[in-house]
């Protein structure tokens, strides 16, 4: 959570992006990020120079000890007028970007879990980094900003960047990148990951699933010494009992892929400002054949764990698409190819939260049909969350659910929860709701706990029945059987009872009696009215 004065520097500087001409808020989260990982790199090397000059042992320089070679940190440029930085950013800083990451890579530069790490793939996708702050005096501005920043609290770094991302979502078609924050959340917490997973979002766009999964793991796995409240009373996590796991968090935990190099490089970006150095964000096409030949040991039984939101509409040219994905499920749908791809990639009782759009629940299709007889026949489809149609507004109204499955063994029952409110007005301008009813996603929470408890604990199925076998209520369970016998149709509407109240209405004759004597009240009035004339 940021302060209020944060925010509002935030907010000015983003207005003075926007009257110096760059309207496209991606673009100008990208410009920032350039800013912020210029600065970073700096801080960098300031801790090497004092470790270096305690320890009296010579170290890898990130930036060469020349005048030239240290005119690129932060520290000596920050301060040029704003003609001087434009061209020295544009012509010098930016393209070292893109050699630092290969320089990094050859060298080995950083001890293992250090910000050096993630140079590698973000110097990759700066390789076409190019500065489009044309108005100086808004560069002057955004350097002045960014210098500000508190970038050495690493749990207001991430909220930082959250607040930055937040802004596509009020940019047009931009928010077809970002899932809704508080989706984001509510699918970490029912999946519940734990700090030596390996997880994965196959479409990872800004990296919000994988963000919010590493603030989720510092709440979770911080001690009361390690949670603080700054002035405004938000709280923060710091994750100190972390530190047994930070080498597998920093280079094996987090993967996510994407075929975007703006979101690419947003994406590293997010995951550093998260404390996250090494996470593997990587170019691909989850869907495409390459990924055999590119990502063989990951295209397969790897992840723990896959958090996504993938592509809803869309189909592809099946020449191109992994033929083993396809011999799941025969499609050109990329909703359904999606599906397949992360059965596969996970491992044998890896688990997963992906949304979908209804249309895979219950669309009659041979291929619709046949990934939801995979899912129940051969893996453990757990649970379906049902959310309203307005929680992608303004940018789709489409009907969505959360799929919660186990790779291998096979479905008994499926638990079902209907949403009907998740906190915000269904309409395009979502605004946030307050008071009771208006937002299911914590019952929703801990009535998948319940069940899951009851599951893991191996209880009786008369026991689970009688905790969620009323299917008037928003939480209910539904046997595979009766699944397999409507054509494995996974919509909860199938399966909701509605109870109707029946209404009962006065006899005509009792009604229209006290019609008659109203009128005659009516008359009565006139006539006195007509005396008083």
């Amino acid at each position: 959570m940021l302060t209020g004065q944060l925010k509002n520097d935030i907010d000015n500087l983003w207005e003075k992006f926007w009257t110096g001409g760059i309207t496209n808020p991606l673009t100008v989260i990208e410009q920032i990020s350039y800013l912020m990982f210029a600065r970073m790199l700096d801080m960098q090397e300031e801790v090497a120079e004092r470790k270096a000059a305690r320890s009296k042992k010579e170290f890898d320089r990130l930036f060469p000890n020349t005048p030239e070679g240290q005119l690129l940190r932060w520290k000596n440029f920050k301060n040029l007028s704003g003609k001087e930085l434009h061209k020295h950013l544009k012509n010098a800083v930016y393209p070292y970007f893109a050699s630092l990451g290969q320089h990094a890579e050859e060298e080995g530069l950083g001890s293992e879990g250090s910000a050096t790490q993630a140079l590698g793939h973000i110097g990759e996708y700066m390789q076409d980094a190019d500065l489009e702050i044309k108005n100086e005096s808004v560069l002057v501005s955004a350097v002045e900003m960014v210098d500000n920043l508190p970038l050495t609290q690493s749990d207001v770094k991430g909220d930082i960047y959250e607040y930055l991302l937040s802004k596509l979502t009020t940019a047009g078609i931009n928010g077809q990148f970002r899932t809704p924050r508080h989706i984001i959340d509510a699918m970490v917490e029912l999946i519940d990951p734990q700090p030596t997973d390996i997880i994965c979002d196959p479409a990872c766009g800004t990296a919000g699933f994988l963000a919010r999964t590493m603030e989720y793991l510092n709440r979770v796995h911080s001690s009361e010494a390690g949670t603080f409240e700054d002035e405004e009373g938000n709280k923060h996590y710091t994750g100190d009992l972390l530190e047994p796991y930070r080498e597998h968090i920093n280079k094996q935990m987090f993967w996510g892929f994407d075929f975007d190099t703006t979101m690419l490089r947003v994406s590293s970006m997010n995951m550093m400002l998260h404390g996250v150095n090494g996470a593997n964000i990587l170019y691909q096409d989850s869907l495409n054949k390459s990924v055999k030949e590119s990502y063989p040991e990951q295209e397969e039984d790897f992840f723990d764990i896959i958090l996504a939101n993938p592509p809803f509409k869309g189909s592809l040219d099946e020449t191109n698409t992994n033929p083993d994905v396809l011999g799941l499920v025969k499609t050109k749908k990329t909703e359904l190819l999606f599906v397949a791809h992360i059965l596969r990639a996970l491992k044998l009782g890896g688990r997963a939260a992906v949304i979908v759009p209804d249309g895979v629940l219950f669309g009659s299709s041979k291929a619709h049909q046949q990934l939801r007889k995979e899912l129940i026949e051969n893996n453990q489809l757990e649970g379906i969350v049902s959310l309203p149609s307005g929680v992608f507004k303004p940018y789709a109204g489409v009907s969505t659910a959360i799929l919660l499955f186990t790779k291998g063994g096979s479905t008994e029952r499926v638990w079902f929860y209907d949403l009907q409110a998740d906190g915000y007005s269904l309409d395009d301008k979502r605004t946030p709701l307050k008071g009771e009813g208006g937002n299911d996603l914590p019952d929703a929470i801990v009535k998948w706990k319940q069940y899951r408890e009851l599951v893991e604990a191996n209880a009786s199925d008369k026991k689970i029945e009688k905790t969620f076998g009323d299917k008037t209520r928003k939480a209910f369970i539904v046997n595979a059987s009766d699944i397999a016998s409507n054509k494995y149709d996974l919509s909860i509407n199938r399966y909701k009872e509605v109870v109707y109240e029946e209404e009962e209405y006065e006899d005509p004759k009792v009604i229209l009696k006290r019609l008659m004597a109203l009128e005659e009240d009516i008359v009565g009035d006139l006539k006195d009215l007509e005396g008083m004339l």
